[in-house]
């Protein structure tokens, strides 16, 4: 398959907990917590008051978590027609001055903030927004504990994922193949998921998110979200701008942006990060490299060149295409801290040794050491961008766009173009528009973007920033995929002065 450009924030991945840098979640001795949520009660429509008015019952889950399970409306057109789940987890306020509840996405689409928060809260908040927030983990509508999409069983998954094409990239024959390949997979998950999977998109993910916010009590939502997680923050600014209390956006997308304009722009962020990655290779010791960068990336497009032709077998039967390879290329490319993993991958599969590449594109895509899926994130983030976001799988059209992408990206470029294909013939198409999001009336939001992030690169943050009629950027000038909670004193003081004070930095702080 095509490479899928998936947005999802390294937080919500197995890399976390590849690098070690989980953060376990520290013991202590909870406050004494209502063990029922208070509902604001406000004035809603009739068929909205009961989700609107339901109050939460918590239970202990361990690790000093406390759990429950939401309902919200599949469909907000007609709420009283059926029903959803919405998996959520908190950990309560440490200090004594709790500001509220903090609602936490960690991206994707299809990542786990239910999961982020239970199992890595001291990644994605510090020991501040844990002293002031209840922090609030939640699945959105169709992804893991929620009431989620379906699609394969793990063998067809794994097919899916990893199979090869055997038609020549780009041909007529090669189209048809991914065509076949995703028409099945679309049929798969409208089989498997049902209804639901017209209503996963961001839209409705944001009325939840109003409705969360008021059966937990708040009269205004506080909410901390990365990569996807920053659009769906801003889609719910622009529908609640009153209801808008501290919203900050780390590693933002430009909610203006194309399917097409995202892959480019991924592109170029991913090929600058490899550049970046290799230029501190070579100036390091044990680098499978030689020469100059541009000798480097040179070798890293004739290694992708040569398994697109003769892929590598792996020990359980599985084959190193150039997909898969991309994918373990990429994944380490998020976090500066993870480049290492990169060096020993690079080593291994010059080798002709397709182990390490293949543990970097399984914990990519939530795949276990016994061959099943974490998770249903892969099928979440289909499902859910492909009713966001318009697709036209014309070739022509395809083929010119991928001659874009690859003058943009001379190395990679190629592999990530005609994505258009696993969505084109989706069984629930897009409806809505795409456009810039003002949310006039909401009050100041921060708005997070790191220079050289390869996922989300630093002008969507720039755009969104200056689409937003009351937003502040903070820039951090580094490598990696978001910045807060990373290492940056700098940035963190500015969020956390935010999120717990109100105080919106009078400008840029330049971290």
């Amino acid at each position: 398959m095509t490479y899928r450009n998936r947005l999802i924030a390294v937080v919500a991945g197995a890399l976390v907990l590849t690098l070690g840098l989980s953060g376990c979640v520290s013991a202590f001795v909870p406050k004494p917590a209502p063990s029922t949520s208070a509902p604001t009660g406000e004035s809603v429509d009739a068929a909205l008051q009961p989700f609107y008015n339901q109050v939460l019952k918590w239970n202990d889950c361990g690790d000093g978590m406390q759990c429950t399970t939401a309902i919200a409306p599949l469909d907000y057109a007609d709420p009283g027609a059926a029903d959803i789940d919405l998996a959520l987890v908190r950990h309560v306020a440490t200090g004594g001055n709790r500001v509220g509840s903090l609602l936490v996405n960690p991206g994707g689409p299809g990542a786990s903030g239910y999961d982020i928060v239970k199992n890595s809260l001291s990644f994605v908040t510090d020991d501040t927004l844990q002293s002031s927030f209840d922090i609030v983990g939640f699945d959105p509508r169709g992804v893991g504990r929620s009431s989620a999409v379906a699609c394969y069983e793990p063998a067809a998954m794994d097919e899916y994922l990893y199979g090869l094409t055997t038609a020549p990239r780009g041909s007529d024959a090669w189209i048809a193949e991914l065509e076949a390949s995703s028409a099945a997979f679309g049929a798969a998950c409208a089989a498997g998921t049902g209804p639901l999977l017209g209503h996963v998109d961001t839209e409705s993910a944001a009325r939840d998110l109003d409705l969360l916010r008021a059966a937990l009590g708040d009269t205004t939502l506080n909410y901390l979200g990365y990569s996807y997680g920053t659009y769906l923050g801003a889609t719910f600014a622009k529908l609640f701008p009153e209801k808008v209390g501290r919203l900050a956006f780390d590693g933002a997308l430009d909610p203006a942006t194309t399917n097409f304009e995202v892959t480019e722009l991924q592109a170029k962020g991913f090929e600058s990060a490899l550049r970046a990655y290799l230029a501190a290779c070579l100036d390091g010791s044990d680098c499978p490299f030689s020469g100059t960068v541009d000798n480097a990336m040179s070798t890293v497009g004739a290694l992708l060149a040569s398994v697109d032709v003769s892929p590598i077998a792996n020990s359980d039967g599985r084959q190193l295409g150039s997909n898969a390879l991309l994918t373990a290329i990429i994944y380490p490319l998020y976090q500066e801290a993870a480049w290492p993993l990169l060096t020993a991958m690079f080593t291994s599969v010059m080798r002709n040794d397709a182990t390490d590449a293949f543990q970097l594109a399984d914990s990519y895509n939530g795949r276990q050491a016994d061959g099943t899926y974490l998770d249903n994130s892969s099928e979440a983030f289909s499902a859910i961008n492909c009713i966001d976001y318009a697709y036209n799988d014309d070739p022509a059209a395809m083929r010119a766009q991928a001659a874009e992408i690859e003058a943009a990206a001379p190395t990679i470029g190629r592999y990530m173009s005609f994505g258009d294909i696993a969505c084109a013939n989706w069984p629930d198409s897009f409806t809505g528009e795409r456009g810039e999001i003002a949310a006039t009336g909401a009050a100041p939001i921060l708005v997070v973007g790191t220079t050289n992030d390869p996922a989300t690169p630093y002008a969507w943050a720039q755009s969104l920033a200056a689409q937003l009629d009351s937003a502040q950027l903070v820039t951090f000038t580094g490598e990696g995929h978001t910045a807060y909670n990373k290492g940056s004193a700098c940035v963190n003081n500015a969020v956390d002065e935010y999120l717990v004070n109100g105080v919106v930095p009078a400008a840029d702080p330049m971290c």
